[in-house]
């Protein structure tokens, strides 16, 4: 019980800090329509967590997960992904010659997804206990790369230079094939180093019987 009670409580303080995250990024922030793009994704998944945190809730994992991720999506909103300071002090370090903050996005938009599509398929599919869930989980964070790759494109097609702020190429003409490479690696890495300690938070959560394979109605 002592258990559950902390757990919620993580969780409340996590949407919290959430929230207050994106209200703060709201002011002032470098370009306004770059933020509302970078942080749409937050401000949907918010409802749609609350909203099926009865009937559905997440590991703590996957919601620490989450909250890394949005606050990730937040400060790249605020600056923009090429002006970021952390970025800037993180190429002054290695001595590189562009803004990294939007690869850390990118690594961020594999390693994440990749643990929520495993949570689902674990919880909600046939393929509990399946070898394919791996192949299917890292499809999926490509697939998901790819459509956000279109989504930039599409917006340099709408707003013509007003995108540049969202592209965030930085002159790189690989832009495109280095941040869906950076999400492969980020899905790769999450299963490889997360995927034993998801299962016990699984365990944890819905029992042992409920993360066996289920068998295949005719």
């Amino acid at each position: 019980m002592a258990t559950n009670v902390s757990g919620s409580i993580e969780r409340w303080v996590l949407l919290a800090i959430t929230i207050a995250a994106l209200v703060y990024s709201a002011i002032a922030p470098h370009d306004r329509m770059t933020w509302a793009m970078e942080v749409s994704w937050v401000v949907i998944a918010l409802p749609i967590l609350i909203a099926t945190y009865g009937r559905f809730p997440l590991t703590p994992l996957l919601y620490r997960l989450l909250f890394a991720h949005a606050l990730i999506l937040i400060l790249g909103g605020h600056y923009t992904y090429a002006q970021v300071p952390l970025g800037f002090w993180f190429a002054d370090l290695f001595d590189l010659t562009r803004n990294h903050y939007d690869r850390l996005g990118h690594l961020a938009q594999g390693f994440v997804p990749a643990i929520l599509a495993r949570e689902i398929l674990v919880r909600r599919s046939p393929l509990a206990g399946s070898r394919w869930i791996p192949v299917i989980v890292v499809s999926m964070c490509l697939a998901f790369s790819a459509f956000f790759e279109l989504i930039e494109w599409w917006s340099a097609l709408i707003l013509g230079a007003g995108a540049d702020a969202f592209l965030a190429t930085q002159g790189d003409p690989w832009d495109t094939q280095s941040d869906m490479f950076c999400a492969l690696i980020g899905a790769v890495a999450a299963l490889a180093l997360l995927s034993r300690l998801h299962d016990r938070h699984l365990r944890q959560l819905v029992g042992v019987e409920d993360l066996r394979p289920r068998p295949q109605r005719a």
